[in-house]
């Protein structure tokens, strides 16, 4: 089924990505520093014969012995916290680690595919979100540091498509959630069922009137999957285009867990994106693809694997 090298592939996405290239007969190579990964969400993969895993940076230098059919590059601090502490380490991985991803496809020919983000997007405009969209992105920003990191990492990638021949392919990833997230990565999903189970306030920023949509982490591989399989070179979306609001979402949060902790309102960060819905027209005609796991379903899993680990940490 081919030899696929995964980047980032110990952090959250990375690990399922890593499930799912082995279950459907791939070999995979694992590549992470742990900046923001975790050896746990690969333990259970080592004893596979399909599995190796290489600790590297891959912004210093990459060399994978032997033939390679796929490059998939999903090494970056991927949450506002994460970025906001590793400005630098971000903007790196984004661009030198994009560079030395893309060489080794080239040296290899294999069929490439980075992880970009609906981030790319910024602040928009236009809504939903399509992908001919060119967003509205404050590059000098605090979230400028991630958001033109992966705004780069699409360029850099079409050039090595047209100039160098790589085979590539770009997935515009929308807000994503499941087990294996980090507790205290920051994003919405663990820190209002982290808050939810330990009974404190939730805190939502603003009036909590701007928009996010959800997509389970099966569906959202599957997706990636599907993308790298087919012929399609441009930008496509992969997300959940069901919307709801920041306070919708909290109340939800509150329902699933059973918990009567209140909702505390904060000051609204910097460039924090008021509205956030993908377009998935492309996908479903393309790739044939569109979410099948309902919120209600997807937050049940990820509320069950976070009661573990708020019990592990001690609440």
């Amino acid at each position: 089924m081919g030899r696929a090298l995964i980047t980032g592939g110990a952090g959250f996405l990375g690990s399922h990505l890593c499930d799912l290239f082995l279950a459907r007969g791939h070999e995979v190579i694992c590549m992470d520093n742990f900046l923001t990964g975790s050896p746990n969400n690969i333990a259970h993969l080592f004893g596979n014969p399909g599995f190796s895993f290489i600790k590297n940076d891959v912004t210093t230098y990459i060399h994978i012995d032997g033939p390679l059919d796929y490059v998939l590059h999903f090494a970056s601090p991927a949450s506002p916290i994460d970025y906001l502490e590793k400005p630098i380490q971000t903007l790196k991985v984004g661009s030198l680690g994009t560079h030395k991803t893309l060489g080794v496809a080239k040296d290899k020919k294999a069929r490439y595919l980075i992880a970009s983000t609906s981030e790319v997007y910024g602040d928009p405009l236009i809504h939903p979100q399509r992908e001919d969209y060119w967003g509205n992105v404050n590059p000098v920003g605090p979230r400028g540091v991630y958001d033109e990191a992966k705004r780069f990492a699409e360029a850099m990638t079409m050039a090595y498509h047209t100039f160098h021949g790589v085979e590539t392919r770009i997935v515009r990833i929308f807000n994503t959630y499941g087990e294996r997230m980090r507790l205290n990565d920051g994003r919405v999903v663990p820190a209002f069922i982290a808050q939810a189970l330990r009974n404190e306030p939730l805190t939502v920023f603003g009036d909590g009137s701007q928009t996010r949509s959800f997509c389970y982490v099966s569906d959202l591989v599957d997706g990636i999957y599907r993308l790298l399989m087919s012929n399609e070179v441009q930008p496509t979306n992969i997300g959940n285009p069901a919307e709801l609001t920041v306070l919708q979402f909290a109340e939800e949060i509150k329902k699933l867990t059973g918990s009567t902790a209140p909702i505390e309102f904060r000051p609204l960060p910097v460039d924090d994106p008021k509205v956030r819905k993908p377009d998935i027209t492309k996908a479903r005609t393309l790739l044939g693809w569109e979410p099948k796991v309902a919120l209600d379903e997807g937050l049940g899993r990820t509320i069950a694997y976070f009661r573990g680990v708020v019990g592990r940490d001690g609440g």
